[in-house]
């Protein structure tokens, strides 16, 4: 059995130079954000001195597209397709009794700022947030099984604060709960396998269990335990679980908080937290993920995204190879669409499909697949060679945008798509045709083995 946790993907980084450790004392309040920060696109970073705790802490884990190829022992550039394949082929979770996280248990009365080493991200936050926090619920209805991530605020001893986005699973669940008068059990699990990071922000459907997905992006069943307080299973082999309920009855202000366009939001109340034990290995990690407008922030969203509306996408439409979302578009609002030899109007019905599928996208480009949807250089050379703005421009006013998008006007936005690929006939008449390019079998054994020239 391959280990499902944490630990050997730091392995990994370490021996390959990928791992920096920070043997300095840092402070949790806002030091850890600033040289997280700073090394945004670096090196992970392994906090060993943390004021106040023996715990350590580690961020910028997957800051690029590479680290999760790493850490799922992929080729370079084989990241979506191997997401859209588990996505077609879900591995079912199992349960096991030996777990890990479960070597030490915290019961009530906590801190979980004194048992957790949790950093202020920013000045104008009001107190310290559990960002990498992979949260498990059920749905009080059907009992199907959620994975999502919400930022969690401390709000001292046991209690805490959960920022949900309204259309998320988790506050359909936690709204249905309030209906019938319930509290929803909760268990929040820190230091996953990226496996466990990347399946928990696919857009899947409601009642889809994500668990069976990051099975398949394993390439094993996920292995869970029971949790000791609340009737919900957790990764065996994680660092830390939270097992706690949320009381969609009781709401607590946020106040500002930061958002992944980089600003400070307010959207007003969040739901409480009461947390009723902390179970962890011996020697636990703390994992953080830097908030705002940072590399692993959006990165981790955007290639969830990308390969679930990829995937999506090519069911209607054969002809789409890919969905790349862009970083400067914040991880979110911008969508690059890769297709091999579009019929006329089929980039068009793509866009908006696209646009239909996640409603945070506002800049949706169609291209041919002879273009790196990663290169934004070949990308701009697709427009002014293919993009005819006269027909191929696409403006849509006044649709449903989500509550993060920096310029939305009561939830709506204008947006736009450009395709810019070649069309039928185009390279008969000299204009818009082909890359010029060597012969292909020529090309592609230069490519493997270029280093021996």
């Amino acid at each position: 059995m391959t280990d499902q946790g944490l630990r050997p993907f730091l392995e990994k980084l370490e021996a390959s130079g990928s791992l920096h450790r920070v043997d300095r004392k840092v402070d949790l309040e806002y030091e850890i954000s600033a040289v997280l920060g700073l090394r945004g696109k670096g090196p992970a970073q392994l906090f060993q001195n943390v004021r106040g705790h023996g715990m350590p802490v580690v961020g910028n884990l997957l800051n690029s597209r590479a680290r999760f190829e790493e850490a799922l022992d992929i080729a370079a550039g084989e990241l979506d397709a191997h997401c859209i394949a588990a996505l077609k082929s879900p591995v079912p979770p199992v349960i096991v009794s030996d777990a890990p996280v479960q070597e030490e248990t915290v019961n009530l009365p906590f801190d979980i700022g004194k048992v957790l080493p949790v950093p202020y991200w920013f000045e104008h936050e009001a107190g310290p947030y559990i960002t990498a926090g992979v949260i498990i619920a059920k749905h009080p209805d059907t009992g199907k099984r959620n994975v999502s991530i919400a930022r969690l605020r401390l709000e001292g001893g046991s209690r805490m604060m959960a920022g949900i986005a309204k259309n998320h699973h988790l506050a359909i669940m936690a709204e249905r709960a309030r209906q019938l008068e319930q509290d929803l059990e909760i268990a929040v699990v820190l230091g996953n396998h990226p496996a466990m990071m990347l399946g928990s922000q696919l857009y899947l459907g409601l009642g889809d269990d994500e668990f069976d997905t990051v099975g398949a992006i394993l390439g094993e069943p996920l292995r869970l335990v029971k949790c000791k307080t609340v009737d919900l299973e957790v990764p065996a082999e994680a660092e830390i679980v939270i097992e706690a309920v949320l009381k969609p009855g009781e709401l607590i202000d946020e106040g500002a908080v930061s958002e992944f366009p980089g600003f400070y939001v307010r959207y007003g109340p969040g739901i409480a937290v009461e947390a009723k034990c902390i179970t962890h290995r011996r020697d636990a990690i703390y994992q953080a993920i830097l908030p705002g407008f940072a590399p692993e922030h959006c990165l981790l969203g955007g290639v969830a995204i990308g390969v679930t509306v990829c995937h999506a996408l090519q069911k209607i439409i054969p002809s789409v190879r890919r969905v790349f979302v862009t970083e400067g578009g914040m991880g979110r609002l911008h969508a690059v669409i890769s297709m091999h030899r579009p019929a006329l109007g089929e980039a068009k019905r793509a866009i908006i499909a696209a646009m239909g599928q996640v409603n945070l996208f506002k800049l949706v480009i169609a291209i041919e697949d002879d273009i790196d949807p990663e290169d934004w250089t070949q990308v701009e050379w697709s427009l002014a060679a293919r993009f005819r703005g006269h027909e191929d421009m696409i403006v849509l006013p006044g649709m449903k945008a989500d509550r993060c998008d920096p310029v939305h006007e009561d939830l709506t936005v204008t947006k736009i798509g450009m395709v810019a690929t070649t069309r039928p006939g185009d390279g008969n008449s000299g204009t818009r045709s082909e890359f010029v390019r060597p012969r292909l079998d020529v090309l592609e054994r230069v490519k493997r083995e270029l280093d021996a020239y």
